[in-house]
């Protein structure tokens, strides 16, 4: 048998390849290590999940005090101060970095700060100088966001960016109807920023249901941020003087407008440090010109398999970039396994972890796992959010008959403020044999509610389940288990 440095060696630190390390050299008693290029905690601790959710409930207190006024308090709104957060922010992640490094340190695995590529199907070589060979090598690498291709793209920021801008922009354009492009501008607009997004498609968040992405849509629209569907740019430059009769309205402007509520950014007057080289002036499929302080691109994520030797070593690399793995994440190479979002198969990072634990059982604890990649609950933290499981509607009757049980109304904590705020509760139902296919909710903490929506569902709960459950009175999810006849059928 071949002599090998490791048993096995990890390529990228985020959160799916450091359980994997940690579970192999703790609990298989393997010999690991682990190269990271960047930050330890990968994309969720350092530049997703984990930022992202902080600046959302940053930006959900600006409508605190128009709520607690209804209430009987007397409040007035404040000034966001994003030097003060951002310091916050930043000493939060260090933290969170030194526990994932901890983690790895005291699991016995060798950490090596370098970017590493492949050499041969057992060796790995970093960008310090050194080589190190391995039974297996597990790439983990994840993904990264993309630019489109176009003239002076480099004059937009992506996601990553904006968690180390210096100061907010009073005005931002962000191209892209996924997600992320509608998280950061529900994220942005309660902070206090002008919000205008652009998505060339005829509905916001593709592929989730279609009754609940249209009722964000709407919420968007209400809270005042300038959705616009069906458009995109077609052109970008630095702004100059010949610009500045097109130039988006400034806060003041809009005071009286939905902004208004949200208090004031503290940002110079200028540039404000949000984009690449000032504010940039865009021309739109609409025709429209305007400027803007920045530009965010939220045009998709690519794998990160550039430039690593994957190809050379026998790795099937797919059309988007992604490393083809079978049910087992081993490549093409017998040698070498793949986990997390440089597989794009559900890039979410309780998969990554997910599948970094099934791969330490297959490899290390000869248990053959696959994951199941079926029924997974996720979230999007817009304004409201939405909390989803299982099928949409349109996907589940394009299998079957199925029926829909359906309610929306105003919740009564906004209700009684005066708000116009909408929720949605939604269950669509196999009419064969009666199964939960999917839920899907719109609401104020809609995540923390699918999260328990989907052990049910995992489990094949029927509609007549739901329907024995007593619920919780008063609260907004009683209605996931009160609704007793169908809107529709399809």
């Amino acid at each position: 048998m071949a002599d090998y440095d490791y048993d096995l060696f990890v390529i990228g630190g985020g959160s799916g390849g450091v359980r994997a390390a940690r579970v192999a050299a703790g609990d298989a008693g393997a010999r690991v290590a682990l190269a990271e290029e960047d930050r330890y905690g990968g994309t969720c601790v350092i530049r997703g999940c984990v930022p992202k959710k902080l600046m959302v409930f940053a930006s959900e207190f600006a409508e605190t005090a128009s709520v607690a006024n209804a209430y009987g308090w007397n409040m007035s709104s404040g000034s966001f101060d994003w030097s003060s957060f951002r310091g916050h922010l930043e000493k939060e992640l260090d933290r969170l970095e030194g526990v994932y490094r901890t983690l790895l340190k005291n699991s016995g695995v060798d950490t090596f700060d370098a970017r590493a590529r492949l050499k041969d199907a057992h060796t790995v070589e970093m960008s310090n100088g050194e080589t190190r060979t391995a039974k297996t090598i597990l790439v983990a690498t994840g993904g990264r966001p993309v630019r489109p291709d176009m003239p002076n793209a480099d004059l937009g920021i992506v996601s990553d960016d904006i968690f180390h801008l210096e100061t907010l922009p009073k005005s931002i354009l962000i191209i892209g109807g996924g997600y992320i492009a509608c998280e950061f501008a529900c994220i942005l607009h309660g902070l206090g920023v002008e919000v205008t997004q652009y998505y060339r498609g005829a509905q916001i968040l593709r592929g989730f249901d279609d009754e609940a992405r249209g009722l964000i849509a709407e919420s968007m629209r209400e809270r005042g941020i300038e959705l616009h569907t069906g458009t995109n740019i077609v052109e970008m430059a630095p702004a100059s003087a010949d610009h500045s009769m097109t130039a988006v309205p400034t806060a003041s402007d809009a005071a009286m407008g939905a902004s208004a509520q949200q208090g004031s950014v503290m940002a110079g007057e200028g540039d404000t440090g949000a984009n690449r080289g000032g504010p940039v002036w865009i021309k739109a499929t609409n025709g429209h010109e305007r400027v803007f302080d920045s530009v965010l691109f939220a045009t998709g994520r690519d794998p990160n398999t550039r430039d690593m030797g994957l190809e050379e070593v026998g790795v099937e690399i797919g059309r988007r970039g992604e490393i083809v793995v079978d049910e087992f994440s081993k490549t093409a190479s017998d040698s070498i396994y793949a986990i997390g979002d440089v597989t794009n198969r559900v890039n979410l990072t309780p998969v990554a972890i997910r599948e970094g634990m099934a791969f330490v059982e297959t490899v290390f604890k000869n248990n053959p796992t696959a994951v199941d990649h079926d029924l997974i609950p996720s979230a999007v933290f817009t304004q409201p959010e939405m909390g989803t499981v299982g099928l949409s509607e349109e996907d589940a009757r394009e299998r079957e008959e199925v029926e829909v049980y359906c309610t929306s109304f105003r919740p009564m904590r906004t209700a009684f403020a005066g708000k116009p705020d909408r929720v949605l509760m939604k269950l669509v139902v196999s009419k064969a044999n009666r199964t939960v296919l999917g839920c899907h909710i719109v609401a104020p903490d809609a995540g923390e509610m699918i999260q328990l929506a989907g052990i049910a569902i995992k489990m094949g709960a029927t509609k007549e389940d739901f329907d024995r459950t007593v619920a919780v009175h008063p609260t907004m999810s009683e209605e996931i288990v009160t609704m007793k006849t169908p809107m529709r059928t399809a």
